[in-house]
Protein backbone atom coordinates (compact mmCIF):
# COMPACT_ATOMS: atom_id res chain seq x y z
CA UNK A 1 0.00 0.00 0.00
CA UNK A 2 1.26 3.58 -0.69
CA UNK A 3 2.07 5.85 2.34
CA UNK A 4 -0.76 8.31 3.07
CA UNK A 5 1.18 11.23 3.40
CA UNK A 6 -0.82 14.64 3.26
CA UNK A 7 -1.54 15.24 -0.23
CA UNK A 8 -1.63 18.67 -2.04
CA UNK A 9 -4.75 20.65 -3.00
CA UNK A 10 -6.32 18.64 -6.00
CA UNK A 11 -5.41 21.71 -8.44
CA UNK A 12 -1.55 20.56 -7.78
CA UNK A 13 -2.14 17.75 -10.20
CA UNK A 14 -1.24 20.07 -13.11
CA UNK A 15 2.40 19.87 -11.47
CA UNK A 16 2.25 16.16 -12.67
CA UNK A 17 2.78 16.51 -16.14
CA UNK A 18 6.30 17.35 -18.08
CA UNK A 19 5.31 21.31 -19.27
CA UNK A 20 5.26 20.81 -22.84
CA UNK A 21 3.71 17.15 -22.77
CA UNK A 22 0.69 17.18 -24.23
CA UNK A 23 -2.35 16.47 -21.38
CA UNK A 24 -5.77 17.08 -23.55
CA UNK A 25 -6.62 16.26 -27.02
CA UNK A 26 -9.96 17.93 -27.27
CA UNK A 27 -12.27 19.20 -30.43
CA UNK A 28 -10.46 22.36 -29.71
CA UNK A 29 -6.65 20.90 -30.02
CA UNK A 30 -4.21 19.74 -27.87
CA UNK A 31 -3.40 21.47 -24.78
CA UNK A 32 -0.34 21.17 -22.90
CA UNK A 33 0.66 20.74 -19.26
CA UNK A 34 1.48 24.39 -18.94
CA UNK A 35 -1.22 25.71 -21.10
CA UNK A 36 -3.41 23.35 -19.01
CA UNK A 37 -2.23 25.14 -15.75
CA UNK A 38 -2.53 28.80 -17.14
CA UNK A 39 -6.40 27.77 -18.70
CA UNK A 40 -7.28 26.57 -15.07
CA UNK A 41 -5.65 29.39 -13.26
CA UNK A 42 -7.40 31.59 -16.14
CA UNK A 43 -10.88 29.70 -15.30
CA UNK A 44 -10.32 30.56 -11.91
CA UNK A 45 -9.92 33.64 -12.09
CA UNK A 46 -12.66 34.44 -13.88
CA UNK A 47 -15.39 32.23 -11.38
CA UNK A 48 -13.78 34.81 -9.02
CA UNK A 49 -14.39 37.79 -11.38
CA UNK A 50 -18.07 36.76 -11.42
CA UNK A 51 -18.72 37.01 -7.88
CA UNK A 52 -18.31 33.43 -6.32
CA UNK A 53 -16.67 33.34 -3.04
CA UNK A 54 -15.06 30.21 -1.70
CA UNK A 55 -18.10 27.69 -0.51
CA UNK A 56 -20.22 28.67 -3.30
CA UNK A 57 -21.54 25.44 -5.64
CA UNK A 58 -20.36 26.19 -9.23
CA UNK A 59 -22.61 23.51 -10.99
CA UNK A 60 -21.78 22.39 -14.91
CA UNK A 61 -24.49 20.92 -17.21
CA UNK A 62 -22.08 20.30 -20.59
CA UNK A 63 -21.01 17.71 -22.77
CA UNK A 64 -16.81 16.63 -22.52
CA UNK A 65 -15.57 20.53 -23.77
CA UNK A 66 -12.09 21.61 -23.04
CA UNK A 67 -13.96 23.77 -20.31
CA UNK A 68 -15.91 21.12 -18.53
CA UNK A 69 -12.40 19.38 -18.31
CA UNK A 70 -10.64 22.00 -16.65
CA UNK A 71 -13.72 23.15 -13.99
CA UNK A 72 -13.12 20.76 -11.98
CA UNK A 73 -9.45 22.01 -11.28
CA UNK A 74 -10.44 25.58 -11.49
CA UNK A 75 -13.41 25.50 -9.06
CA UNK A 76 -10.65 23.82 -6.46
CA UNK A 77 -7.92 26.46 -6.64
CA UNK A 78 -10.56 28.97 -5.82
CA UNK A 79 -12.44 27.07 -3.17
CA UNK A 80 -15.61 26.72 -4.90
CA UNK A 81 -17.24 23.44 -4.62
CA UNK A 82 -17.92 22.06 -8.44
CA UNK A 83 -21.31 20.11 -9.09
CA UNK A 84 -21.26 18.38 -12.50
CA UNK A 85 -23.98 17.24 -13.69
CA UNK A 86 -24.73 14.28 -16.36
CA UNK A 87 -25.01 15.45 -19.83
CA UNK A 88 -27.72 12.67 -20.65
CA UNK A 89 -29.83 13.51 -17.82
CA UNK A 90 -33.07 15.91 -17.94
CA UNK A 91 -34.68 19.00 -17.62
CA UNK A 92 -36.05 17.71 -14.16
CA UNK A 93 -33.03 15.74 -12.71
CA UNK A 94 -30.91 18.93 -13.63
CA UNK A 95 -33.14 21.02 -11.63
CA UNK A 96 -33.15 18.88 -8.76
CA UNK A 97 -29.56 18.97 -8.73
CA UNK A 98 -29.08 22.70 -8.82
CA UNK A 99 -32.04 23.30 -6.36
CA UNK A 100 -30.38 20.63 -3.91
CA UNK A 101 -26.84 21.68 -4.41
CA UNK A 102 -27.85 25.32 -3.96
CA UNK A 103 -25.75 26.34 -6.60
CA UNK A 104 -24.87 29.64 -7.40
CA UNK A 105 -24.13 29.50 -11.29
CA UNK A 106 -25.06 26.79 -13.69
CA UNK A 107 -22.10 26.89 -16.77
CA UNK A 108 -23.90 25.27 -19.65
CA UNK A 109 -24.98 25.59 -23.28
CA UNK A 110 -28.26 27.58 -24.60
CA UNK A 111 -29.95 24.56 -26.30
CA UNK A 112 -29.60 22.71 -22.53
CA UNK A 113 -30.87 26.03 -20.66
CA UNK A 114 -33.56 26.29 -23.16
CA UNK A 115 -35.12 22.81 -21.89
CA UNK A 116 -36.09 24.11 -18.05
CA UNK A 117 -39.27 25.44 -17.84
CA UNK A 118 -40.58 28.07 -15.11
CA UNK A 119 -39.39 27.79 -11.57
CA UNK A 120 -36.69 24.66 -12.71
CA UNK A 121 -33.92 27.04 -11.48
CA UNK A 122 -33.44 28.37 -7.87
CA UNK A 123 -33.69 32.04 -8.10
CA UNK A 124 -30.05 33.06 -6.73
CA UNK A 125 -28.56 30.46 -9.28
CA UNK A 126 -27.03 32.63 -12.57
CA UNK A 127 -26.76 30.71 -15.65
CA UNK A 128 -23.65 31.48 -17.79
CA UNK A 129 -23.32 29.85 -20.84
CA UNK A 130 -19.90 28.25 -22.01
CA UNK A 131 -19.30 30.41 -24.81
CA UNK A 132 -19.21 33.39 -22.10
CA UNK A 133 -16.31 32.04 -19.61
CA UNK A 134 -14.79 30.58 -22.69
CA UNK A 135 -13.90 34.27 -24.17
CA UNK A 136 -14.23 36.17 -21.18
CA UNK A 137 -11.12 34.15 -18.84
CA UNK A 138 -8.74 33.91 -22.15
CA UNK A 139 -8.24 38.10 -20.59
CA UNK A 140 -8.04 37.21 -17.31
CA UNK A 141 -4.24 36.55 -15.49
CA UNK A 142 -3.95 33.09 -13.81
CA UNK A 143 -4.51 32.60 -10.53
CA UNK A 144 -1.59 30.35 -9.39
CA UNK A 145 -2.09 27.23 -7.73
CA UNK A 146 -3.60 27.31 -4.16
CA UNK A 147 -2.42 26.12 -0.78
CA UNK A 148 -6.13 24.77 0.43
CA UNK A 149 -7.08 22.63 2.97
CA UNK A 150 -6.83 18.97 1.46
CA UNK A 151 -9.79 17.98 3.34
CA UNK A 152 -11.76 20.78 2.22
CA UNK A 153 -15.28 20.12 0.17
CA UNK A 154 -14.45 20.43 -3.58
CA UNK A 155 -17.05 18.35 -5.42
CA UNK A 156 -20.59 16.95 -5.21
CA UNK A 157 -21.36 14.00 -7.17
CA UNK A 158 -24.89 13.50 -7.31
CA UNK A 159 -25.52 9.45 -7.36
CA UNK A 160 -29.41 8.13 -6.71
CA UNK A 161 -30.59 6.42 -3.63
CA UNK A 162 -32.74 4.01 -2.94
CA UNK A 163 -35.35 6.38 -1.58
CA UNK A 164 -35.66 8.57 -4.35
CA UNK A 165 -34.28 12.05 -5.56
CA UNK A 166 -30.57 11.64 -6.49
CA UNK A 167 -28.32 12.84 -3.18
CA UNK A 168 -24.79 14.38 -3.22
CA UNK A 169 -21.51 12.59 -2.45
CA UNK A 170 -19.22 14.88 -0.74
CA UNK A 171 -16.02 14.90 -1.99
CA UNK A 172 -12.66 16.60 -0.47
CA UNK A 173 -9.43 17.58 -2.65
CA UNK A 174 -8.06 14.56 -0.74
CA UNK A 175 -10.53 12.01 -2.10
CA UNK A 176 -9.79 12.99 -5.88
CA UNK A 177 -6.29 13.45 -5.18
CA UNK A 178 -5.59 10.20 -3.63
CA UNK A 179 -8.21 8.49 -5.67
CA UNK A 180 -6.18 9.49 -8.57
CA UNK A 181 -2.66 8.56 -7.22
CA UNK A 182 -3.99 4.99 -5.84
CA UNK A 183 -5.46 4.17 -9.76
CA UNK A 184 -2.35 5.56 -11.52
CA UNK A 185 -0.47 3.82 -9.49
CA UNK A 186 -2.29 0.33 -9.68
CA UNK A 187 -2.91 0.41 -13.15
CA UNK A 188 0.77 1.74 -13.65
CA UNK A 189 -0.09 4.70 -16.00
CA UNK A 190 2.67 6.50 -17.26
CA UNK A 191 3.36 9.52 -19.32
CA UNK A 192 3.16 7.64 -22.72
CA UNK A 193 -0.51 6.50 -21.81
CA UNK A 194 -3.02 8.09 -24.08
CA UNK A 195 -6.63 7.72 -22.09
CA UNK A 196 -9.42 7.67 -24.56
CA UNK A 197 -12.23 8.92 -21.72
CA UNK A 198 -15.77 7.68 -23.26
CA UNK A 199 -17.31 7.62 -19.52
CA UNK A 200 -19.41 10.85 -18.60
CA UNK A 201 -17.05 12.90 -16.49
CA UNK A 202 -20.35 13.38 -13.63
CA UNK A 203 -19.18 10.18 -12.59
CA UNK A 204 -16.12 9.96 -10.18
CA UNK A 205 -15.51 6.46 -12.17
CA UNK A 206 -15.36 9.33 -15.41
CA UNK A 207 -13.94 12.24 -14.04
CA UNK A 208 -11.03 9.67 -12.66
CA UNK A 209 -9.97 8.87 -16.00
CA UNK A 210 -8.78 12.88 -16.16
CA UNK A 211 -7.66 12.89 -12.64
CA UNK A 212 -5.50 9.78 -12.71
CA UNK A 213 -3.95 10.15 -16.32
CA UNK A 214 -2.60 13.85 -15.09
CA UNK A 215 -1.07 12.33 -11.90
CA UNK A 216 0.96 10.09 -14.38
CA UNK A 217 1.74 12.87 -16.98
CA UNK A 218 -0.50 11.38 -19.64
CA UNK A 219 -2.65 12.55 -22.35
CA UNK A 220 -6.71 12.64 -22.21
CA UNK A 221 -8.63 12.47 -25.24
CA UNK A 222 -12.47 12.93 -24.10
CA UNK A 223 -14.95 11.02 -26.32
CA UNK A 224 -18.77 11.86 -26.79
CA UNK A 225 -19.69 8.52 -28.51
CA UNK A 226 -23.10 7.41 -29.76
CA UNK A 227 -21.87 4.01 -31.35
CA UNK A 228 -19.15 1.39 -30.45
CA UNK A 229 -17.72 2.44 -33.91
CA UNK A 230 -16.81 5.89 -32.73
CA UNK A 231 -15.11 4.75 -30.20
CA UNK A 232 -13.30 2.30 -32.07
CA UNK A 233 -12.25 5.08 -34.73
CA UNK A 234 -10.88 6.65 -32.00
CA UNK A 235 -8.45 4.23 -30.47
CA UNK A 236 -6.88 4.20 -33.84
CA UNK A 237 -7.04 7.88 -34.51
CA UNK A 238 -5.42 8.94 -31.19
CA UNK A 239 -3.20 5.48 -30.46
CA UNK A 240 -4.90 4.91 -27.24
CA UNK A 241 -3.31 2.50 -24.59
CA UNK A 242 -6.06 2.77 -22.18
CA UNK A 243 -9.95 2.37 -21.92
CA UNK A 244 -12.32 2.48 -19.02
CA UNK A 245 -15.95 0.91 -19.46
CA UNK A 246 -18.99 -0.65 -18.35
CA UNK A 247 -19.99 -4.25 -19.38
CA UNK A 248 -22.96 -2.78 -21.63
CA UNK A 249 -19.80 -0.97 -23.93
CA UNK A 250 -17.64 -3.94 -24.01
CA UNK A 251 -20.77 -6.14 -25.50
CA UNK A 252 -21.26 -2.91 -28.04
CA UNK A 253 -17.54 -3.53 -29.40
CA UNK A 254 -17.17 -7.27 -29.47
CA UNK A 255 -19.99 -7.40 -31.09
CA UNK A 256 -18.59 -4.95 -33.60
CA UNK A 257 -16.18 -5.53 -36.32
CA UNK A 258 -12.44 -4.19 -35.46
CA UNK A 259 -10.60 -3.14 -38.19
CA UNK A 260 -6.79 -4.95 -37.63
CA UNK A 261 -4.35 -3.68 -35.22
CA UNK A 262 -6.56 -1.36 -33.67
CA UNK A 263 -7.88 -3.01 -30.49
CA UNK A 264 -4.02 -4.35 -30.45
CA UNK A 265 -3.33 -0.51 -29.72
CA UNK A 266 -4.78 -1.00 -26.17
CA UNK A 267 -2.51 -1.91 -22.96
CA UNK A 268 -5.19 -1.65 -19.91
CA UNK A 269 -9.14 -1.93 -20.12
CA UNK A 270 -10.99 -1.49 -17.17
CA UNK A 271 -14.50 -2.24 -16.25
CA UNK A 272 -16.21 -1.13 -13.05
CA UNK A 273 -20.34 -0.90 -13.06
CA UNK A 274 -21.46 -4.23 -12.97
CA UNK A 275 -19.47 -7.63 -13.33
CA UNK A 276 -17.56 -8.76 -16.45
CA UNK A 277 -19.18 -12.34 -17.34
CA UNK A 278 -16.21 -14.75 -18.16
CA UNK A 279 -17.61 -15.38 -21.67
CA UNK A 280 -17.11 -11.72 -22.41
CA UNK A 281 -14.19 -11.89 -20.72
CA UNK A 282 -12.76 -14.11 -23.37
CA UNK A 283 -14.61 -12.15 -25.95
CA UNK A 284 -12.62 -9.02 -25.13
CA UNK A 285 -9.28 -10.62 -24.55
CA UNK A 286 -9.51 -11.92 -28.57
CA UNK A 287 -10.30 -7.84 -29.23
CA UNK A 288 -7.51 -6.63 -26.97
CA UNK A 289 -5.21 -9.30 -27.58
CA UNK A 290 -2.12 -6.99 -25.53
CA UNK A 291 -4.56 -5.62 -22.73
CA UNK A 292 -4.41 -6.32 -19.52
CA UNK A 293 -7.87 -6.50 -18.07
CA UNK A 294 -8.55 -4.88 -14.49
CA UNK A 295 -12.08 -6.08 -13.08
CA UNK A 296 -12.94 -3.59 -10.32
CA UNK A 297 -15.74 -2.48 -7.72
CA UNK A 298 -16.45 0.97 -6.47
CA UNK A 299 -19.18 2.79 -5.03
CA UNK A 300 -19.37 6.72 -5.40
CA UNK A 301 -19.46 7.21 -1.31
CA UNK A 302 -15.78 6.15 -0.97
CA UNK A 303 -14.93 6.47 -5.05
CA UNK A 304 -13.90 2.64 -5.72
CA UNK A 305 -13.03 -0.45 -3.25
CA UNK A 306 -11.42 -3.14 -5.21
CA UNK A 307 -9.48 -4.58 -8.20
CA UNK A 308 -8.22 -7.59 -9.52
CA UNK A 309 -5.06 -7.66 -11.24
CA UNK A 310 -4.92 -9.08 -14.74
CA UNK A 311 -2.53 -11.73 -13.92
CA UNK A 312 -5.56 -12.95 -11.72
CA UNK A 313 -8.18 -12.28 -14.22
CA UNK A 314 -7.82 -15.82 -16.27
CA UNK A 315 -7.82 -18.23 -12.68
CA UNK A 316 -10.82 -15.69 -11.11
CA UNK A 317 -13.13 -14.36 -13.22
CA UNK A 318 -16.04 -13.80 -10.97
CA UNK A 319 -13.77 -12.07 -8.89
CA UNK A 320 -13.61 -8.13 -7.21
CA UNK A 321 -10.43 -8.65 -6.20
CA UNK A 322 -8.61 -6.83 -3.56
CA UNK A 323 -8.11 -3.32 -2.24
CA UNK A 324 -6.82 -0.53 -4.53
CA UNK A 325 -4.16 1.31 -2.29
CA UNK A 326 -5.40 3.61 0.47
CA UNK A 327 -8.35 1.88 0.83
CA UNK A 328 -8.74 -0.42 3.76
CA UNK A 329 -11.76 -3.00 2.81
CA UNK A 330 -13.54 -5.46 5.43
CA UNK A 331 -15.96 -8.35 5.46
CA UNK A 332 -18.34 -8.11 8.37
CA UNK A 333 -21.41 -9.66 10.35
CA UNK A 334 -24.35 -7.45 11.09
CA UNK A 335 -22.79 -7.62 15.14
CA UNK A 336 -19.57 -5.42 12.97
CA UNK A 337 -17.10 -8.67 13.69
CA UNK A 338 -14.92 -9.25 11.06
CA UNK A 339 -16.56 -12.41 8.72
CA UNK A 340 -14.50 -15.53 8.49
CA UNK A 341 -12.83 -16.65 4.88
CA UNK A 342 -15.99 -17.98 2.59
CA UNK A 343 -18.22 -16.28 4.85
CA UNK A 344 -21.01 -13.93 3.49
CA UNK A 345 -21.00 -10.31 5.30
CA UNK A 346 -21.11 -6.85 4.50
CA UNK A 347 -18.63 -4.95 2.50
CA UNK A 348 -17.24 -1.86 4.47
CA UNK A 349 -14.45 0.24 3.61
CA UNK A 350 -12.45 2.03 5.66
CA UNK A 351 -9.46 4.66 4.72
CA UNK A 352 -8.77 8.28 3.46
CA UNK A 353 -10.99 7.52 0.08
CA UNK A 354 -13.89 7.83 2.13
CA UNK A 355 -16.21 11.14 1.38
CA UNK A 356 -17.51 13.26 3.65
CA UNK A 357 -21.30 12.11 3.40
CA UNK A 358 -24.41 13.26 1.61
CA UNK A 359 -24.84 16.96 0.95
CA UNK A 360 -27.26 18.31 3.27
CA UNK A 361 -29.02 14.94 4.30
CA UNK A 362 -27.86 14.24 8.09
CA UNK A 363 -30.48 11.10 7.99
CA UNK A 364 -28.72 9.22 5.11
CA UNK A 365 -25.27 10.06 5.88
CA UNK A 366 -25.77 8.16 9.37
CA UNK A 367 -27.33 5.35 8.13
CA UNK A 368 -24.32 4.91 5.45
CA UNK A 369 -21.38 6.10 7.36
CA UNK A 370 -20.50 4.79 10.68
CA UNK A 371 -17.61 4.30 12.67
CA UNK A 372 -15.21 1.83 11.71
CA UNK A 373 -15.20 -2.01 12.87
CA UNK A 374 -13.00 -2.37 15.49
CA UNK A 375 -10.46 -4.28 13.41
CA UNK A 376 -10.05 -1.42 11.05
CA UNK A 377 -6.36 0.00 10.57
CA UNK A 378 -7.46 2.98 9.96
CA UNK A 379 -10.77 3.55 12.22
CA UNK A 380 -12.54 6.38 11.97
CA UNK A 381 -15.44 6.88 9.49
CA UNK A 382 -16.49 3.69 7.13
CA UNK A 383 -18.68 3.76 4.62
CA UNK A 384 -21.10 0.53 4.83
CA UNK A 385 -22.13 -0.48 1.65
CA UNK A 386 -25.29 -2.23 1.70
CA UNK A 387 -23.32 -4.99 -0.70
CA UNK A 388 -22.87 -8.76 0.49
CA UNK A 389 -19.49 -10.10 -0.70
CA UNK A 390 -17.10 -12.99 0.74
CA UNK A 391 -13.64 -13.16 0.83
CA UNK A 392 -11.72 -16.27 0.22
CA UNK A 393 -8.63 -17.33 1.89
CA UNK A 394 -6.14 -15.52 -0.68
CA UNK A 395 -7.77 -12.38 0.09
CA UNK A 396 -9.83 -12.28 -3.01
CA UNK A 397 -13.68 -10.88 -2.61
CA UNK A 398 -16.55 -11.74 -4.45
CA UNK A 399 -19.96 -9.94 -4.87
CA UNK A 400 -22.94 -12.10 -3.23
CA UNK A 401 -25.66 -9.16 -3.83
CA UNK A 402 -27.07 -5.85 -3.07
CA UNK A 403 -28.95 -5.39 0.10
CA UNK A 404 -30.69 -2.05 -0.92
CA UNK A 405 -33.37 -2.08 -4.10
CA UNK A 406 -31.02 -0.05 -6.56
CA UNK A 407 -31.26 -0.68 -9.84
CA UNK A 408 -27.98 -0.38 -12.00
CA UNK A 409 -28.14 -0.19 -15.65
CA UNK A 410 -25.19 0.37 -17.60
CA UNK A 411 -22.86 1.34 -14.84
CA UNK A 412 -26.01 3.92 -13.80
CA UNK A 413 -27.26 3.76 -10.40
CA UNK A 414 -31.19 3.99 -10.42
CA UNK A 415 -33.51 4.43 -7.86
CA UNK A 416 -36.22 2.59 -8.45
CA UNK A 417 -38.93 5.71 -6.53
CA UNK A 418 -37.77 8.13 -9.33
CA UNK A 419 -38.93 5.96 -11.86
CA UNK A 420 -41.90 5.00 -10.44
CA UNK A 421 -42.52 9.03 -9.23
CA UNK A 422 -42.63 9.46 -13.29
CA UNK A 423 -44.93 6.87 -14.50
CA UNK A 424 -47.11 7.67 -11.98
CA UNK A 425 -46.84 12.19 -12.55
CA UNK A 426 -47.34 10.82 -16.49
CA UNK A 427 -51.40 9.75 -15.98
CA UNK A 428 -51.36 6.52 -17.55
CA UNK A 429 -50.43 5.07 -13.87
CA UNK A 430 -52.16 4.86 -10.44
CA UNK A 431 -49.53 2.82 -9.29
CA UNK A 432 -46.39 1.35 -10.04
CA UNK A 433 -43.13 -0.71 -8.94
CA UNK A 434 -40.01 -0.85 -10.56
CA UNK A 435 -37.86 -3.47 -10.95
CA UNK A 436 -34.57 -4.86 -11.67
CA UNK A 437 -33.82 -8.32 -13.59
CA UNK A 438 -30.83 -9.79 -15.05
CA UNK A 439 -29.69 -8.64 -18.02
CA UNK A 440 -26.72 -10.22 -19.92
CA UNK A 441 -25.80 -6.61 -22.11
CA UNK A 442 -27.03 -4.23 -19.46
CA UNK A 443 -26.07 -5.44 -16.22
CA UNK A 444 -29.87 -4.98 -15.06
CA UNK A 445 -32.67 -3.66 -17.12
CA UNK A 446 -35.86 -1.99 -15.20
CA UNK A 447 -39.10 -4.13 -15.35
CA UNK A 448 -42.09 -1.88 -14.53
CA UNK A 449 -45.30 -3.27 -12.93
CA UNK A 450 -48.45 -1.02 -13.48
CA UNK A 451 -51.54 -1.03 -12.63
CA UNK A 452 -54.46 0.90 -14.29
CA UNK A 453 -57.14 1.10 -16.47
CA UNK A 454 -55.67 2.45 -19.67
CA UNK A 455 -52.42 -0.14 -20.73
CA UNK A 456 -51.04 3.00 -22.32
CA UNK A 457 -47.47 1.60 -23.63
CA UNK A 458 -46.92 3.58 -25.78
CA UNK A 459 -48.59 7.00 -24.26
CA UNK A 460 -46.37 5.91 -20.94
CA UNK A 461 -43.42 5.59 -23.17
CA UNK A 462 -43.47 8.72 -24.81
CA UNK A 463 -43.79 10.28 -21.50
CA UNK A 464 -40.94 8.12 -19.92
CA UNK A 465 -38.53 9.95 -23.06
CA UNK A 466 -39.27 13.30 -22.75
CA UNK A 467 -38.88 13.12 -19.17
CA UNK A 468 -35.98 10.86 -18.07
CA UNK A 469 -32.67 9.79 -19.75
CA UNK A 470 -32.62 6.85 -21.69
CA UNK A 471 -31.06 4.14 -19.22
CA UNK A 472 -33.59 4.60 -16.64
CA UNK A 473 -36.54 3.57 -19.47
CA UNK A 474 -38.25 0.45 -18.66
CA UNK A 475 -36.89 -2.74 -20.89
CA UNK A 476 -40.80 -3.95 -20.43
CA UNK A 477 -44.06 -2.55 -18.85
CA UNK A 478 -45.98 -5.99 -16.96
CA UNK A 479 -49.58 -4.36 -16.58
CA UNK A 480 -51.84 -5.72 -13.34
CA UNK A 481 -55.41 -5.35 -12.52
CA UNK A 482 -54.00 -5.54 -8.65
CA UNK A 483 -51.00 -5.41 -7.07
CA UNK A 484 -50.40 -7.45 -3.71
CA UNK A 485 -49.56 -5.92 -0.41
CA UNK A 486 -48.58 -6.98 2.78
CA UNK A 487 -50.02 -6.89 6.19
CA UNK A 488 -49.47 -2.92 6.47
CA UNK A 489 -51.28 -2.32 3.08
CA UNK A 490 -47.96 -1.41 1.48
CA UNK A 491 -46.82 -2.67 -1.66
CA UNK A 492 -45.23 -5.94 -1.15
CA UNK A 493 -42.30 -5.28 -3.33
CA UNK A 494 -40.95 -8.85 -2.61
CA UNK A 495 -44.05 -10.31 -3.63
CA UNK A 496 -43.69 -8.12 -6.90
CA UNK A 497 -40.05 -9.30 -7.80
CA UNK A 498 -40.33 -12.98 -7.28
CA UNK A 499 -43.27 -13.06 -9.61
CA UNK A 500 -41.38 -10.93 -12.11
CA UNK A 501 -38.22 -13.23 -11.69
CA UNK A 502 -40.42 -15.96 -11.51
Amino acid sequence: MLPCSRPHPLDHLTLRGVDSAIALTSREGDVTYSALDKRVGQASAWLIAKGLKPGDRVASWLPKTLLACILPLAAARVGLIHVPINPVLRRAQAAHILADSGAAMLITQAARAASFEAGDVPAPCAIVFEPECISASADMTPLSRSDRDPSQLCAILYTSGSTGTPKGVMLSHANLWLGAISVAHYLELTPQDRTLAVLPLAFDYGQNQLLSTWAAGGTVIPLDYLTARDVIKAVGKHDATMLAGVPPLWHLLVETEMPQGIGAKLRRVTNSGGALTPTLIDAMRTMFPNAGIVPMYGLTEAFRSTWLPPALVADHPTSMGRAIPFAEILVVRPDGSVADDDEAGELVHCGPLVSQGYWRDAERTAARFKPAPAASTYGGTAVWSGDTVRRDASGLHFFVGRDDEMIKVSGSRISPTEIETAAIASGVVAEAVAIGVPDARLGQAVVLVARAGLKDDAGLMAYFKRELPAFMHPSRIVWKTELPRNANGKLDRAAIRAEVLS
